[in-house]
This record gives C-alpha cells, structure tokens and sequence, in this order.
C-alpha cells in the first residue's frame, strides 16, 4: 500500500484504506500544512451530518491556492454524504477533495459514481468468497451461509465487501436498489443487527437478479 502512496494525490479521490490514521501520516507530508483540512468526527469512527457541513463551509472559504479536504471516517452517514453531493460534484476553484473510508459499500454509489476510486486495502484470506455470483443459486446460498452461521459483525461486514468487489469482478450489472443494499447491509450490521439476517438478505438479492 506505501507503495501506492508515495507522492501528492492532486484529483478529488476515494481512498479504500486499511487504517485510515495510517494513511493520512503516510499521505500528509507530502503537503504544505497551510493546504490541508482534515475533518473527522473526533469521538466516533462514523463521518456525520455535522462533519459535512464543516466540509461544505471550509470548501467554500476562498483560497488562492489550492486547498485539499481530507473527509474521514469508517462510514459515511447517508445524510452527510447527500449534503455533500453538490459541493462534491461541482467544487468551488482550487478545492480537492480526498475521501479515506474504510470499506467502499460506505459510500453511496451516487458519489462513488463521481470520484474515482482507490482500492488501497489489503485483504486477507478469510475475506476471500469462492460464491460465483453470476451463476448464484439457493444450494450456494445455503451452504455458505452455514459456514457462516456464527460469523461475527466485523467479519459479516468484510464479507459484504468482498461480494461488492465480486461483483465488480465479474461484471454484474446491479441496479441502483441492490446497489443502496450494500450500503443498507453495513448500516444494519453497525445497529448489531444479526449478521447471517443480513447475508442472507444481500445474497437473495443476487440470486434474484439470475432469475
């Protein structure tokens, strides 16, 4: 990952990151620090409402240089990431936006249909699915599912992020309703609710659209 990290991003860019502290140390040297913003709510690891409006403020004070805003969080509220669609879409001048998350099904498609985008995590081999998404039927379905039966929220959330990445893989088109349940799924897991609920629900989905 330094590897890829080794000189000054100068576009509005996505960053999927392992550790989004690390990143921002690897990254932050290589500007002047009167150029940079870096907002981040400071309690939790969730990027809220109030962040983005910060955002919005500091992308509109004018600068005759430019000004790069690094917006950071391990997930990005749905409300905050559509405040900031405007501002993202169309930046005032000399503004450049650098989004680090930590999983790309945080960030709504509407945005990441925009900017472009940085897989820079690494991914162990427990986060690896063997699922042929495109010939998905209820017998995977079902045996994945039971060896997953016990699977931990952490675990469930890489898990709907490796299928993301799958399905991008293997050139599924998904409509914007299965896109959103990505991001719904991650959302539900991060309000504890009961992780093989939610494969369940995201995997139906995919075997749905063979059909």
């Amino acid at each position: 990952m330094k590897k890829m990290l080794n000189k000054k991003i100068d576009k509005s860019t996505i960053l999927i990151v392992n550790d989004i502290n690390q990143t921002l140390n690897d990254l932050l040297p290589f500007y002047s620090s009167h150029s940079i913003r870096v907002i981040k709510n400071e309690e939790k690891d969730d990027f809220l409402l109030i962040q983005a409006t910060q955002a919005i403020k500091e992308a509109y004070i004018a600068s005759n240089e430019n000004k790069y805003i690094f917006l950071c969080g391990s997930t990005f509220r749905n409300e905050a990431q559509n405040s900031l669609l405007k501002v993202l879409e169309e930046p005032p001048r000399n503004v450049v936006f650098i989004i680090l998350t930590n999983s790309k099904s945080s960030i709504l498609p509407t945005i990441y249909s925009r900017i472009p985008f940085k897989y820079l995590k690494t991914s162990s081999p427990k986060n690896e699915i063997s699922l042929n998404l495109s010939k998905l039927d209820l017998k995977d379905i079902y045996l994945f599912l039971k060896e997953n039966q016990k699977i931990s929220k952490n675990d469930a959330k890489d898990v709907v992020e490796s299928i993301l990445l799958k399905v991008s893989k293997e050139k599924l088109k998904l409509s914007k309703k299965q896109l959103d349940l990505f991001s719904q799924s991650l959302k539900l897991l991060d309000l504890n609710s009961r992780p093989i609920n939610i494969l369940t629900t995201l995997l139906l989905s995919l075997a749905n659209k063979q059909n």
